[in-house]
């Protein structure tokens, strides 16, 4: 089946996943919405060299036949409000949507009725949402989750993603606070723009999916603080400015920190891995050396997602509950 894929939001990640979509020979893309004004009336062909010339409109409300869409590609914010519009749009006219929304991993957290509302659009469209990512998506949510099925007891879950950021992207950089002052760092926590969004998504659905009773849970966030001259997409780091972030997040079940949950992302970050900890029987140590590149992996397992949710029933959907996700795509294969 050659899906037919409408993509909404065309910023670093969208055009990335473009260019992953032709080598990868997974569908075509024939419509594309973007509201930037650099972007609107311009061919996707411009944008991405070997993609199909087709135009680029502003809003949904431009496309007419929604028959030709298969699925859709929805990669324009971590905020569920802010995208919700847009996945109601989809899946009202039966358009099935795979999301980069951080939010939308486990929405039941911060946006309990949204989250209802869009899974009764989503079954009344006769049609299935599912957000994902690296991380929040998989590393730190599905993963241990999945690793736990050779697992007879879980007792106790820790899980850390520890990133070096100088290969990021510029707007994961702006987004840990790479570059700024303790002030204008501590300014940007406070305004909401300047964190990991997602942590305590991953929290909660590992808390869900492996039966933990959360009785309380916290989340800290402070800067990473440079000990020497660094240099990133936004230009250079001096000592004692901020290099990245780091949060923790725990969750308190019978009276004890049985979830623990660390993400540190910096530029010139040392060590970099992705880490799974289980208090199992047996125990589990699984540890991803050097790290998984978020910028590769969100394009790879948005794409490697499309057929799952077009296979999947209608309603909202999380990781846990679509089709098991692998890269099986024949187009990707080397001779």
């Amino acid at each position: 089946m050659n899906l037919r894929i409408l993509h909404v939001g065309l910023g670093p990640l969208g055009l990335r996943i473009q260019s992953d979509l032709l080598r990868r020979k997974l569908g075509v893309t024939v419509a594309a919405v973007d509201p930037a004004p650099g972007l609107v009336g311009k061919s996707l062909a411009q944008l991405v060299d070997g993609a199909p010339p087709v135009r680029v409109v502003a809003s949904l409300d431009e496309l007419r036949d929604w028959e030709s869409y298969d699925v859709a590609l929805v990669t324009t914010s971590s905020d569920l409000r802010r995208c919700a519009p847009t996945f109601e749009a989809l899946l009202a006219r039966g358009v099935s949507a795979v999301s980069t929304c951080e939010e939308l991993i486990y929405p039941w957290l911060r946006h309990r009725e949204l989250a209802l509302r869009l899974h009764e659009c989503a079954q009344q469209g006769g049609a299935g949402l599912l957000g994902t990512g690296v991380n929040p998506g998989f590393l730190m949510d599905a993963l241990p989750v999945f690793a736990t099925a050779v697992c007879n007891d879980v007792r106790s879950l820790c899980v850390s993603r520890i990133q070096d950021a100088t290969a990021r992207r510029v707007p994961f950089q702006k987004k840990i606070g790479a570059g700024l002052d303790r002030a204008a760092f501590q300014k940007g926590v406070d305004e909401g723009w300047l964190r990991h969004v997602g942590l305590g998504e991953s929290l909660h659905f590992c808390a869900q999916y492996l039966g933990f009773a959360l009785e309380s849970w916290s989340e800290t966030i402070e800067p990473v603080i440079a000990t020497r001259a660094l240099d990133c997409k936004l230009g250079p780091i001096a000592v004692g400015e901020c290099a990245g972030v780091r949060q923790v997040a725990i969750g308190m079940v019978d009276g004890k920190p049985r979830l623990r949950y660390e993400f540190q992302a910096a530029i010139g970050q040392a060590d970099p891995h992705d880490r799974v900890l289980l208090e199992s029987d047996p125990p589990i140590d699984l540890v991803l050396r050097g790290g998984v590149h978020g910028d590769v992996a969100t394009s790879a397992i948005a794409l490697n997602a499309l057929r799952a949710i077009v296979a999947a029933s209608p309603g909202l959907h999380t990781m846990a509950t679509v089709p098991m996700l692998g890269c099986s795509d024949a187009g990707s294969r080397r001779t």
